[in-house]
């Protein structure tokens, strides 16, 4: 055989060895796992036990009447701080007003009850409290305890003619809102 031959056969030779040795022994383990994973936003949802906290006819100055609710936390996330958001409207039926606001007439006093005693958390008119957002409950956890409140209301005697308000009515609209507590920059 000559020279060229012969080193084109090893060449051949050894090019098929290393093709069978490389690719007859080639392999690795392999394992593969999965994870199902879920992100839920929680609810936020502030519950009270009546529809109507107080309904008052037929009152004159010097009375006062006392409506009791409660606040539960319904949801799945702690609130921060409840705000109570306070608008009316007058409905003035009988005599001119001139300009006299019934809301002027009508004192506020919230209390919040804990451990049996009732602290007062704000006692203003009613009409101070129209676009003045009060803080009346903090960290109000889930599974929290129903919170109770009474809320009275006074419609003031101030010793002089209030015949104008006779047949008036007045429409008061409470909103009750929830913040949701600060969010965690390391959530457990």
């Amino acid at each position: 055989m000559s020279l060229k031959k012969s080193l084109t056969v090893s060449f051949i030779t050894a090019a098929i060895g290393i093709s069978l040795v490389t690719g007859g022994t080639f392999a690795y383990f392999k394992d593969t796992e999965e994870t199902a994973n879920t992100f839920a936003a929680g609810l936020l949802d502030l519950g009270i036990n009546k529809e109507s906290i107080i309904t008052i006819t037929d009152i004159v100055p010097g009375d006062t009447i006392n409506g009791n609710f409660e606040l539960t936390n319904d949801g799945t996330v702690d609130m921060k701080e409840v705000i109570l958001n306070s608008s009316y409207e007058v409905i003035d039926k009988g005599e001119n007003n001139g300009g006299d606001d019934l809301g002027d007439h009508i004192l506020v006093e919230y209390l919040y009850h804990v451990n049996g005693k009732e602290n007062v958390l704000f006692k203003e008119k009613l009409s101070s409290l129209t676009d003045n957002p009060k803080k009346i409950l903090e960290d109000f956890t889930v599974d929290s305890n129903p919170k109770k409140f009474t809320v009275r209301f006074s419609f003031v005697d101030n010793e002089k003619d209030q015949n104008h308000f006779q047949q008036d009515s007045l429409k008061l609209k409470w909103e009750f809102e929830a913040v949701q507590r600060d969010g965690k920059p390391n959530f457990e």
